[in-house]
């Protein structure tokens, strides 16, 4: 596994060195903190949340003759990998509204550059069609598929070659490789990235199904708050804990209820698969049965890029009806492969939400730092401390470890049907 690892190393700075500039070892970090802004009194509580942008973007396709002849004007057809499945799909059903396609060279550059589109509107991260395609030009129209099954075309406008360390070091806060997503944009994205229009043409098959804004928006209570909750990893006592009590939270309305939206697309290399994660939303669901709580699952690819993704997921959780949105410690954060230190210190992702929050049209709600106690079950940190009271705890790595082993996971940590479908599943 080292000389593995060592060797994705070398193919990354190879493969960065024929960039306009090369990736760093030792980037500064572009974030910094910000001040905590007033409690925004804007129509941001309002129901059916307005899509970003103001239009709930469509691009489906609903009937087989055009379906048939969209088809019939592609000159050439691509396999999607992964990510680009997710990126697509979430063009195609609004997710990424207001998108109606990748984004060309001027829209990568300001996004990049500025965490704008070029009409000024806020947008955390670039959606970009890559490729190593010598053959692809710009006026070409390509089928694209996911095995044999046709999932859009895109008539493209045009090819560039962008400057990798940049795109990084702006979205990222760093340009070293050791970050996961420096070292996807490095060694997985081609060298190539195109723009494109893109028409829908069919949804992908997945293993867990993945509703559309609409279809999710259909779904959430008319007059309330909704809080949507991201995860990437199975939620355990303290995640339920947090999510519930976000609605006591002052900055919610009465009756507010939350959406818990999970990512189940590519993440890290090391998480839980996709499908795994879903089976244990799953049981979750049915063993707590709170008519408050809404479970619905978005095909998102992770970039794990701290405060640029808080903002990424805020404005698509905008976009399927989402008022508030919790924003954890250290969300979407990661660690140096090398070093094992944190990239993002662990408020940045709540401070640039903060700051952001109006341009948005979402209201942040600060996650609680939540504690198992013996006196008193789950409290906050500080109350805990103050009180004196007796603190639990159980590492990740411990409970890994007692997961496999067949040990007996307490109660306060872990879900039982969770634990179960883990182990079924490892």
């Amino acid at each position: 596994k080292p000389i593995i690892e060592i060797m994705k190393l070398c193919i990354a700075a190879l493969s960065l060195i024929a960039g306009a500039t090369a990736f760093t070892t030792s980037a500064p970090r572009a974030f910094n903190k910000v001040g905590f802004s007033a409690p925004i009194t804007t129509g941001l509580q309002m129901a059916k949340q307005v899509p970003h942008g103001g239009e709930l973007v469509d691009l489906m396709l609903d009937s087989d003759d055009a379906k048939s002849a969209a088809i019939a004007a592609c000159t050439a057809e691509l396999q999607l990998t992964p990510r680009q499945l997710c990126d697509i799909e979430l063009i195609v059903n609004g997710g990424f509204s207001p998108l109606t396609g990748f984004m060309d060279q001027v829209a990568y550059e300001s996004v990049v550059e500025k965490m704008e589109l070029p009409d000024g509107l806020i947008f955390g991260l670039p959606v970009i069609f890559d490729t190593d395609s010598e053959d692809l030009q710009p006026g070409m129209t390509v089928l694209l598929k996911d095995g044999d099954r046709p999932i859009a075309t895109v008539e493209f406008t045009d090819k560039f070659t962008p400057n990798k360390p940049v795109e990084c070091l702006k979205c990222y806060g760093t340009s070293e490789i050791e970050h996961p997503g420096s070292l996807m944009v490095a060694t997985e994205r081609g060298r190539y990235y195109m723009g494109g229009k893109v028409t829908g043409l069919n949804t992908p098959v997945r293993d867990f199904p993945c509703k559309t804004p609409a279809e999710v928006r259909a779904g959430l209570p008319e007059d309330k708050d909704v809080v949507a909750f991201q995860c990437r990893n199975p939620v355990h006592r303290a995640h339920y804990e947090l999510f519930t009590r976000a609605l006591d939270d002052a900055l919610v309305g009465e009756g507010g209820v939350v959406l818990v939206h999970p990512t189940c697309g590519p993440t890290q290399a090391d998480d839980i698969p996709g499908v795994v994660r879903y089976k244990t939303y799953e049981v979750l669901k049915e063993e707590t049965e709170n008519p408050r709580t809404f479970w619905e699952y978005l095909p998102y690819s992770m970039h794990m890029a701290g405060p640029r993704e808080a903002i990424q997921h805020m404005m698509i959780r905008k976009n399927f009806g989402c008022t508030h949105f919790i924003v954890g410690r250290d969300m979407a954060g990661s660690k140096s492969s090398i070093t094992g230190e944190d990239y993002y210190g662990a408020y940045d992702a709540q401070d640039i939400a903060r700051e952001n929050a109006e341009r948005l049209g979402v209201m942040p709600v600060p996650s609680l730092n939540l504690v198992y106690t013996e006196e008193e079950g789950y409290v906050t940190d500080t109350e805990a401390k103050e009180k004196g009271l007796g603190i639990k705890k159980l590492s990740g790595t411990k409970f890994r470890q007692m997961l496999r082993g067949g040990e007996d996971i307490p109660e306060w940590f872990a879900f039982k049907s969770v634990v179960k479908v883990l182990r079924e599943n490892n």
